[in-house]
């Protein structure tokens, strides 16, 4: 039974490789991963981003988006067959940037964001 403090959400899980048009060009999740962070379980992907269609100039960026921590991993799936996993949102900025000074590290990304 989860704590009171604990607020779990259901994460769906990207397709992987799959290009998603944007008004100023597409970007697509690479890579799922999880990192061990002082006995649980990150949920994170990486991804890549081209600006190739805006009226300010091209350009493009490595990221990373952090899930949560999971609590219950790949539980069901939605109906287009999606995998759902049970996360905890990270909320906590001083746990936000000991993440982010890991994954900058771990990845080379130039941004990192939390869910």
């Amino acid at each position: 039974m989860p704590n009171k403090k604990e607020k779990l959400q259901d994460y769906v899980h990207p397709v992987l490789n799959e290009e998603i048009a944007s008004i100023s060009g597409h970007y697509a999740f690479t890579k799922e991963e999880q990192l061990a962070f002082h006995g649980r379980e990150v949920l994170y992907f990486i991804g890549h981003a081209a600006f190739d269609t805006s009226c300010c100039g091209e350009g493009g960026c490595a990221y990373a988006f952090v899930a949560g921590f999971i609590k219950h991993w790949k539980v069901k799936k939605n109906k287009q067959g999606h995998d759902i996993s049970q996360i905890e949102k990270i909320e906590d900025e001083s746990i936000r940037k000991e993440i982010i000074s890991i994954l900058k590290e771990k990845e080379r990304v130039h941004q990192i964001n939390f869910y």
